[in-house]
C-alpha cells in the first residue's frame, strides 16, 4: 500500500516579516486547518509554530518549501485545485506574494504507507524531475503515475478541470 507526497517550493517577494506577505501569513493557519481536515489528509511537514515557514532547505532564504502526505492523488487534487478550496483561492493570488519561478517548483511521488518523507527526499525529487521530467520516481498533477501497487488496467483519474 502507497501514499502520494507532495512538495512544493516558492520563492518569496520579500521576507515573511514585510508587510507585502502579511495576507499571505495570515492565511496560512486557515489554510493549514482546511488541509488537515481534507479528505485523504495523511501528514504535512510543521515546526512547533504550527507550519513550515521556519524551514529552510535552500541557501536562499527567500525560499519556502512545503511537503504534504495524501491518501491518493485524487484527494490531493481536490484539496489543491477544488473550487471550493481556501488552497485554490491563495494559489490563484500566489504571484502577489511569489515570484515566478525557473523550472519545477512542485513534484510528487509515492511511498509505502506510513513513511514520512525528509526534506532531503523532497528536494532530491525536484531535482530529479528538474533533470529527467516526469517518471515514475517524480511526477506532476499534468502527468501522474500510477502507484506501484495499482491496477495498471485503471487509469489514474486527472481532474482536467482543476489543470486548465
Amino acid at each position: 500500500m502507497y501514499s502520494l507526497a507532495q512538495v512544493n517550493i516558492a520563492r518569496m517577494l520579500a521576507p515573511l516579516s514585510d508587510p507585502l506577505m502579511g495576507e499571505f501569513v495570515a492565511r496560512l493557519d486557515t489554510v493549514n486547518a482546511f488541509a488537515d481536515a481534507s479528505p485523504g489528509f495523511v501528514w504535512r511537514l510543521q515546526t512547533p509554530g504550527g507550519n513550515a515557514t521556519d524551514v529552510r532547505a535552500y541557501e536562499d532564504e527567500l525560499i519556502l518549501l512545503n511537503m504534504s502526505v495524501w491518501a491518493s492523488l485524487e484527494d490531493l487534487t481536490r484539496y489543491v485545485y477544488a473550487s471550493e478550496s481556501l488552497h485554490r483561492d491563495v494559489l490563484e493570488q500566489r504571484r502577489r506574494w511569489f515570484q515566478r519561478f525557473d523550472g519545477p517548483y512542485v513534484a510528487l511521488w509515492w511511498i509505502p504507507r506510513h513513511h514520512i518523507p525528509t526534506v532531503e527526499e523532497a528536494k532530491e525529487r525536484l531535482e530529479h524531475l528538474r533533470a529527467h521530467g516526469e517518471t515514475p520516481y517524480a511526477f506532476t498533477f499534468k502527468m501522474p503515475f500510477p502507484a506501484p501497487d495499482a491496477n495498471i488496467e485503471q487509469p489514474v483519474p486527472v481532474f482536467e478541470d482543476c489543470l486548465a
